[in-house]
């Protein structure tokens, strides 16, 4: 089973209501797909060598070029995004300029099967999204992660900050 960690942003919207930060994936094969194709930010890591927080800070700033905000994590949880992958999320409340991103490239086989390579960027785009709109272009295997942080969004995010003693921010 494979494990990524991941950061949801949010800021509050220009009418007061929660936006979150999500990523499209870069290449061919998601080119034309938009909703049910973005993420939260995120990337592989052992869980065995490394917490999830930690993998998620250092995740964030490969795959979109900075260090994720600083301030308090808030644990989404661990869903199974799908029979082959775990996804564990936190939210942090920060500010991203999408016009900044600079992910790191992968070499992908494309087309599949075929024996030749391109690089693509692991992300071509971010964007912000308010809630409504963020569960219909988010992976379904996602959508916990955003229902986890409704409802820690509902409660103003009066609960304690929850990180692993590992978290780099």
């Amino acid at each position: 089973m494979k494990h990524s960690a991941g950061v949801l942003v949010h800021r509050l919207g220009a009418e007061g209501a929660p936006e979150v930060l999500l990523a499209h994936p870069g290449g061919p094969f998601w080119a034309r797909k938009d909703d049910g194709a973005w993420s939260v930010p995120k990337g592989e890591f052992d869980p065995a060598a490394e917490g999830p927080a930690a993998a998620a800070a250092r995740e964030f700033e490969e795959e979109l070029g900075s260090p994720p905000p600083t301030g308090p994590w808030h644990d989404l949880g661990t869903v199974a995004q799908s029979r082959a992958k775990y996804v564990t999320a936190f939210a942090v409340r920060g500010d991203f300029d999408p016009a900044t991103l600079r992910s790191n490239d992968a070499e992908i086989v494309w087309p599949p099967r075929s024996g030749r390579t391109m690089v693509v960027p692991e992300i071509d785009r971010v964007a912000w999204f308010d809630l409504e709109t963020a569960r219909r272009k988010i992976l379904v295997g996602q959508v916990p992660l955003l229902d986890a942080f409704a409802r820690l969004s509902a409660r103003s995010f009066d609960s304690s900050p929850v990180r692993d003693d590992q978290a780099a921010p």
